[in-house]
Formats: C-alpha cells, structure tokens, sequence
C-alpha cells in the first residue's frame, strides 16, 4: 500500500498488476509446477518462454470437454494450459500423464458418461440439429 497525493491530500492506493493480453512471461503468472502436467523436476527450473497466444474457437465433443475441463481444474491451471502441454507433449511422442493423473481421468470419464476411446477418434460426426 502506497500513498498519492491527489491534489487535495494524500490518499491510499493499492497498486496491481496490469493486464498484459495473451503475450506474457509465463512463470510471472503462475508457479513453475503449474506449468505443466507432469513435468520433471529438471524442466521447472529451466528460464520461462515469451509465448504468444490467440483465442480460438475450437469445437470438441460434449464429454471430453467435460473431463478436460476437470482435469485443468484438479491440476490448477487453464484449459489452454493444459491443452499446450498435452499437445506438447504428444509432439515428442511423449505421454503428458503420470500413473495418477490417468486414474483421475478415468474417473471423471465414469463421472461425465465418456465413453469414447482413441480408436473412435476419426469416427467421430457432429450430430443433425433440428
């Protein structure tokens, strides 16, 4: 807390930080071990990366969505976070999930009614809307 004058008198001002948009140093906005899903120890002290992001609007089937969106919550971070480190992490070949995170995802599949699995992935059609 700081004091300003302001032109009568002095008056207390509680200074926050300034909404930078979607560019932004991204351990400035959140611990390091909510950067990713499993990440190792190692790569949490490696030097943050200035990313760019852009909204999109991505269309997804009713249940996954639901279970993604279960999922960032257990782990504390966005949707888009997790989605990056999902995504990042397929790139290399490379499972994002740990042991314990799959068992927290096939409970929240039992939980939201999911059950499709990767071999339903190129079958999927968008329902007839009436």
């Amino acid at each position: 807390m700081e004091y300003r004058w302001n032109g009568v008198g002095y008056t207390r001002a509680l200074t926050l930080p300034r909404y930078q948009g979607n560019t932004h140093l991204m351990s400035k906005t959140r611990p390091p071990e909510r950067q990713t899903v499993a990440s190792p120890p190692k790569q949490r002290s490696m030097p943050p990366l200035l990313v760019e992001r852009v909204q999109t609007g991505v269309r997804l089937e009713k249940r996954i969505l639901k279970v993604l969106k279960g999922l960032a919550e257990l782990h504390d971070l966005s949707l888009g976070d997790l989605l990056e480190g999902i995504v990042l992490h397929a790139f290399e070949g490379k499972s994002p999930f740990s042991p314990e995170t799959l068992q927290k995802i096939a409970e929240l599949k039992r939980i939201y009614g999911l059950d499709l699995d990767a071999d339903a992935s190129h079958r999927l059609r968008e329902s007839e809307e009436e």
